[in-house]
């Protein structure tokens, strides 16, 4: 009993210790120039708002929000001009409550979109609004953003959307300013005539061959220079660029708190080195962007979607701050599970406190982005099975180091047929192999349908560990089908999704790693079979 409380101090010790390292305050000598930011994009909708549901702020929801902004930037983009219905907006704007009246209180300038669709009737009492807005506030809209990507949406045609432009144009005093993608601002320069201001927009990440951080901030100034000799006498404003704080990783491009962080600083200050005009994308994080654009889309904010600043415009920045939280979690699970054997074999500490700590990570990655329901059902499932495997691998893995191994384990059969019966077994056969066949059926949407997914880690973490001590512990699975299948089919589709996420994309190697961790119990399993 004293060696394995003991060890499990040391052990606990070390946890906070290895929680830390990746922990530690970076970027502290990356600076940006004293001063504001020139404009950020608002969408006023907090953790629980969605636009879907056509639900909208109150009016001192967004003078909060607009409080806030007003301390970091000097301006707003807004994306749309309706708020509720066209009477409702009306209202707003003739009571000065709209989101242009309450900038106006603030101090702040705005650049004020009218968002165009592929509905006209919808485009026209937005261009109504825009337009009411815009001379409602002259000396507030700076600017009026006559769509927003709308080429490459392929939500008009070029020449409806210069139509919509132009009547824009000639029923307001402010500039006039188009936004898209460079692609299609290449496709389409016959829009630049029509505009006072190509806004072009610059997002490295969602770039088809995407960019570092040091690539993005090499490739800007060339593409400003480039816009400027392709529309000569046009003001030329970068219209959003940024970087995500988590998502995941495409190729090169990885999001994170400290990566954002580090790109706003290097590019606001390139861009006053410069006299780039540019607005960043965006104030708050959009818990709702999860939906369409998945984690990443959602935390593009330089406040989260509950109002807290995620790093300071200059000093160091810490990754997890949360992260001691999670250490202290991990050495818990990890006493705990080494507690589950009675602290009688020394050989176990580590193992358990890898499975506490590999808990923890599965927390520390799903209990942020609880966005909507089914992410919520999803962690209300994973994180208790993922409990309750831990507990069943440390102590399979005690009985096979005391040569007593079960005389009884689930196998695939069995499982499927209790599910069908609509009957689940919480044993540790019945766990594994229901890991080991959802690890297979992620994999999949990873390869087939990849985009917006993020790499599974957090949901597979304890299930990979606990494929590590069956190979330890030389306990070999059942080789039916099912488990033949499942693994069979990860392995292989971990190897294709290597090739398609490429070398440099660290997130998805260290992932499909792990999944081929997971598959190899019973892919050695059956290369035993074939061997003998």
């Amino acid at each position: 009993m004293i060696k394995g409380l003991s060890a499990c101090a040391l052990l606990s010790l070390l946890t906070f210790f290895l929680w830390r390292m990746p922990n530690q305050p970076q970027a502290g000598d990356v600076t940006m120039p004293a001063g504001k930011f020139n404009s950020l994009s608002y969408a006023p909708y907090r953790a629980w708002q969605t636009p879907m549901d056509k639900s909208f702020p109150s009016p001192a929801q967004i003078s909060s929000d607009l409080r806030l902004i007003k301390g970091q930037a000097d301006g707003i983009r807004t994306y749309s001009s309706i708020e509720g219905t066209l009477p409702e907006t009306l209202a707003r704007i003739k009571a000065g409550t709209d989101v242009a009246g309450l900038a106006k209180k603030a101090g702040l300038k705005l650049w004020l979109g009218i968002w165009l669709s592929s509905n006209p009737a919808i485009n026209a009492k937005e261009m109504a609004a825009g337009i009411a807005e815009a001379n409602a506030y002259p000396g507030t809209v700076t600017r009026v953003v006559v769509g927003n990507e709308v080429l490459l949406r392929r939500d008009l045609s070029v020449d409806d959307l210069i139509k919509d432009i132009d009547y824009v144009r000639a029923r307001v005093k402010q500039p006039v300013a188009y936004a898209d993608v460079t692609d299609f601002w290449a496709k389409f320069p016959q829009v630049a005539p029509h505009v006072d201001v190509v806004m072009i927009h610059f997002l490295p990440y969602w770039e088809n061959t995407p960019l570092s951080v040091d690539g993005a901030l090499a490739e800007i100034g060339a593409t400003t220079e480039k816009f400027k000799k392709m529309f000569p006498g046009k003001q030329i404003s970068i219209g959003e660029t940024g970087w995500p704080s988590r998502g995941r990783w495409r190729g090169p491009a990885a999001p994170s708190r400290v990566n954002e962080a580090v790109f706003l600083r290097r590019f606001v200050t390139l861009a006053d080195k410069e006299g780039v005009d540019y607005n960043l994308i965006e104030a708050f994080d959009q818990n709702w962007k999860y939906e369409n654009e998945g984690v990443a889309g959602a935390n593009w904010g330089i406040w989260n979607a509950n109002r807290v600043q995620k790093f300071p415009l200059n000093g160091p920045v810490v990754e997890h701050p949360s992260w001691p939280w999670y250490a202290g979690l991990g050495a818990l699970a990890g006493c705990l599970l080494f507690a589950a054997v009675g602290f009688r074999n020394m050989r176990l500490a580590v193992p358990a406190f890898a499975l506490g700590n590999g808990f923890a990570l599965a927390c520390m990655g799903t209990l942020p982005l609880l966005y909507d329901n089914w992410l919520r059902l999803d962690a209300l499932v994973n994180l208790p099975l993922q409990a309750l495997l831990a507990f069943a691998a440390i102590r399979r893995a005690e009985a096979f180091l005391a040569a007593r191994p079960p005389a009884f384990t689930r196998n695939g059969a069995e499982v499927l047929a209790r599910l069908r019966r609509g009957r689940f077994g919480f044993d540790y056969g019945s766990l594994w192999f229901l890991f080991l066949a959802s690890a297979s059926v992620f994999e999949a949407l990873l390869v087939f349908d990849g985009r917006y997914r993020d790499a599974p880690m957090a949901v597979f973490i304890v299930a990979v560990m606990a494929s590590v001590l069956r190979l330890w512990t030389k306990d070999r699975p059942a080789l039916g089908w099912e488990e033949t299948l499942s693994a069979g089919a990860l392995a292989v589709l971990a190897l294709v999704d290597f090739v398609i996420e490429g070398p440099e994309n660290l997130d998805f190697i260290t992932w499909n790693v792990a999944a081929l961790v997971l598959a190899a119990p019973v892919l050695l399993a059956l290369w035993r079979a074939y061997k003998s």
